[in-house]
Formats: C-alpha cells, sequence, structure tokens
C-alpha cells in the first residue's frame, strides 16, 4: 500500500491518506466498491439514492463490517425521507455526508454539530459560494466533462473559478482518470480528485463482466449528452436506445418514463405518495416543468437494465468522457496506489513537489 505522498486539506477533513474520492453512482457504489476504496485509503462514497432506509441501513453497516477506515454516504436533498437519512448517518457514525443537490442550511447544521462532514456537488461558482456561506466542509465541483448528470463548464474553467471564490477544500471531478490529472487539479488549487467511470471500471465493482467489456472498448468521443432520457443533460455512452431516445418525441417518451417509475416504485417499496412526493420536491429543487419530473423516473431502472442486470441494450450506460482513455481493471488498491505514484512523479518533475 502507497505511503502517504500527497497530504491535502481533503485528507484532513475526511480522515483518508490520500486525497481521492469514489463518487456515489447509483447502483454502482455499494458496500464492496466503497470499502475497497476506503481500505486503499481513498474516500469511497455510498450510493443511497437508488437504495430504501432500511437498504441504506444495512450497506452502512456492511460496510463497516469490511472496513475501519471512514467513508461517506451520498443523500437527496431532496428526497422525501432525507431527515431520516441524515439521522441514520449520524446515528451510525458515519463520517462524510455528501449531497448531489445542495441541502438547506438546517440540514448541513445539523450534520456539522454531529460531527459529520459535509460536502455538497455543485456546477457552478454562485452555488459553491452559496453553501459555503452555508456552513459546508467542502464542495464537489463537477465539469461537463463528467459522467451521469452534468453541467456545460469544463472542469478547467470551473474549478478555478470556484477554488478562487470560496475558503473551503475544493474537490475536482469531471475529466480524471490517472496521476497526472491528479496533479494538475492540485495545481489548479483543488484538495483532491474524486471519479466514478474510473473507479466503476475496477475489479471491485459488481457491475457485470460483459458491461465492463461496453466501456472498455468505447472510444473517445463514443459519450453523449442527452436530456431526452429522462428530461435533465446527462453524459452516457451512445448506444441504439440514445439515439432512439433522440429520434422519439415528447409523447412517445412519456408512457415508457411512467411505466419505468411504476417498475421503480416495485423495486423499492415506495408507496405511490412517497413517489409523487419525491417528483414534487424534484420539480421544486431543480425548477422543472412536470414533463421533465416524469421523464425523470426513467433514470433508475434505466440504469440499473444496464448497470445491475447486465442488459446495457436495455438501459443506459453513464460515462464520463474519459472512458475513451480506460483500458484495463485494476482492483481499487492498485488503481490508488498508481495514482498517488503516477501524481507525486509528475510534481516532482515540474519541481512543484520536492524529492
Amino acid at each position: 500500500m502507497t505511503e502517504q505522498l500527497l497530504r491535502t486539506p481533503l485528507c484532513d477533513l475526511a480522515g483518508v491518506r490520500h486525497p481521492i474520492v469514489q463518487t456515489g453512482m447509483g447502483w454502482v457504489a455499494g458496500p464492496s466498491l466503497v470499502s475497497a476504496t476506503a481500505n486503499a485509503g481513498g474516500l469511497g462514497v455510498l450510493a443511497s439514492a437508488t437504495m430504501t432506509l432500511s437498504q441504506l441501513t444495512d450497506a452502512v453497516r456492511e460496510v463497516k463490517e469490511r472496513t475501519g477506515e471512514p467513508f461517506g454516504v451520498n443523500l437527496r436533498a431532496d428526497a422525501g425521507d432525507a431527515e431520516e437519512r441524515v439521522d441514520l448517518l449520524i446515528r451510525e457514525g458515519v463520517k462524510v455526508a455528501s449531497f448531489a443537490l445542495a441541502p438547506s442550511q438546517r440540514l448541513i447544521g445539523k450534520l456539522k454539530d454531529a460531527g459529520v462532514v459535509v460536502v455538497p456537488s455543485i456546477g457552478a461558482r454562485r452555488h459553491a459560494e452559496k453553501v459555503a456561506a452555508w456552513g459546508a466542509d467542502a464542495v464537489l465541483v463537477q465539469g461537463g466533462e463528467g459522467g451521469g448528470h452534468t453541467g456545460a463548464v469544463a472542469t478547467t474553467l470551473l474549478l478555478p473559478q470556484v477554488v478562487d471564490a470560496v475558503d473551503i477544500p475544493v474537490i475536482a471531478a469531471g475529466g480524471f482518470f490517472d496521476g497526472r490529472g491528479l496533479a494538475a487539479a492540485l495545481c489548479y488549487g483543488a484538495a483532491g480528485v474524486a471519479m466514478g467511470t474510473r473507479f466503476l471500471l475496477t475489479t471491485d465493482s459488481r457491475v457485470p463482466d460483459e458491461v465492463k467489456r461496453s466501456y472498455l472498448t468505447a472510444q473517445v468521443g463514443d459519450t453523449v449528452v442527452t436530456s431526452k432520457v429522462d428530461g435533465l443533460p446527462h453524459r452516457m455512452l451512445r448506444t441504439d436506445l440514445t439515439e432512439s431516445a433522440e429520434s422519439r418525441g415528447l409523447l412517445r417518451r412519456l408512457p415508457d418514463a411512467l411505466r419505468q417509475a411504476v417498475a421503480f416504485k416495485s423495486l423499492t417499496g415506495m408507496s405511490w405518495r412517497q413517489l409523487v412526493t419525491d417528483g414534487l420536491a424534484m420539480r421544486k429543487a431543480q425548477k422543472l416543468p412536470l414533463h421533465r419530473v416524469l421523464l425523470a423516473a426513467n433514470t433508475p431502472m434505466l440504469i440499473k437494465s444496464a448497470l445491475v442486470d447486465g442488459r446495457p441494450e436495455a438501459g443506459v450506460l453513464p460515462a464520463g468522457q474519459v472512458v475513451g482513455m480506460i483500458d484495463e481493471l485494476p482492483s481499487c488498491e492498485k488503481l490508488i496506489d498508481t495514482l498517488i505514484t503516477e501524481a507525486a512523479a509528475t510534481l516532482r518533475r515540474t519541481g512543484a513537489l520536492s524529492a
């Protein structure tokens, strides 16, 4: 296991050896991947949006059985049971709470009072300034290169804006896959990097091997950003399904979205009331028109079809642009060791890190 060659404010804040975060990818970031990342010295983050509260409880406890290292849980701030999930993190002693959308100032305060580190993800400088003023401990900045729901501004432009705007640690995401990228992010002023696609493509990820092969054979340029699948800009691998979605009108896509919502309700055991409540909360938080909220029901089940059931032809494959640069499946330990070693060597070559 690589020694601590790069100690940054993120390491001190989260209690990890290396400034590397594995993001909370739905259906992917489960106990095995999170604990493997934690044991390798990075910050593993459980994805809770595709879990019921009971499933999240079991997952948190399984991670704690697999590792004694700090880890995090990613939460939806607009979920109907967000308060109960926050209480769970506090009760179970989870080190970090990350959020895909900005949590309320009250939730941030509640977590901080309990000693939980709060790290919202943001896509604009003004959002970083807002959550920093509310007391967030750090922010995760994802540029447009990132997979899944993403923005339009490149990491190389967004990252320095945010670093200059806030006085809390900034974690860079979107476009990172090797040690050179980590070194570059640190030179920009980031406290570390977060990666999704790179951790999905490890031996510790439980994504089916045949699906991983679909990722490994992708070339640079094989991703597409579309809002036709779930109503929000979403970067994924270009497939027959995405091409079909691009060519179909709204009226032809809405029935599929409703069927997927019924399937997600059945899978999670959610009541119709809770499903509608969450949908309305999403609409308010993201200022979405109703038809886009309905399309958003597509996302969990389409991703599950590909990443869990192993049926990429029936689902979507979220992917960052870095997918075309990845051609191997290391363990999390090997990946993190390589990243740290390469980053340190790169910084030494530039004179930024003494021998």
